[in-house]
């Protein structure tokens, strides 16, 4: 019999988009009775200030299968960061998740045992729903690649820091490199 997908954590991360409608989406698959059944649950018991884990739903008493905890980086500010937030974020979420298991990167026969942790950046000036929803979508389903996939590769990551660090907040200069 073949071993059951995810049989321990995955983790994978992606960005998608630019300026203040990007996505940055981290996300962790295990095993229902794993370890990552315990970070789920705790995390939904225990929301502090501002960060409320909530189950990512596909319409309102669907929620997305394997069972994804949508789980705030940015204390909602404002209305529309809130529409952004618990809207067009978690729907793209929830289509990222659902995308994945009908192309079989996720296995639909084994989406009941699996969880889900998706921690989700939306930025506070975010001013496209639509545009916002797109980003989150691919940021999701591409995260939950990478975790699959185990991408990058440790090899990836040394190419990478050749070039130095980098992010959309900050990119270190060749004399900040210099040590």
């Amino acid at each position: 019999m073949p071993s059951p997908f995810a049989p321990t954590a995955l983790i994978g991360e992606f960005f998608a988009g630019e300026g203040v409608n990007a996505a940055h989406t981290n996300v962790v698959i295990g095993r229902k009775g794993g370890p990552v059944e315990t970070a789920w649950a705790t995390a939904l018991a225990t929301p502090s200030a501002g960060h409320v884990p909530f189950l990512t739903i596909v319409r309102p008493s669907v929620p997305v299968k394997p069972l994804t905890l949508f789980v705030t980086k940015a204390a909602a500010e404002g209305e529309l960061h809130s529409r952004a937030t618990w809207g067009s974020a978690q729907a793209g979420l929830a289509q990222g998740v659902t995308d994945a298991v009908k192309d079989g990167l996720l296995p639909a026969e084994e989406a009941d045992d699996l969880l889900i942790i998706a921690a989700i950046w939306v930025n506070p000036a975010v001013d496209d729903l639509d545009v916002s929803f797109r980003n989150q979508r691919t940021a999701a389903y591409q995260a939950l690649r990478a975790a699959v996939n185990a991408t990058p590769t440790v090899t990836d990551v040394l190419a990478a820091a050749e070039e130095g660090p980098a992010n959309p907040f900050y990119t270190a200069t060749s004399e900040v490199l210099t040590r």
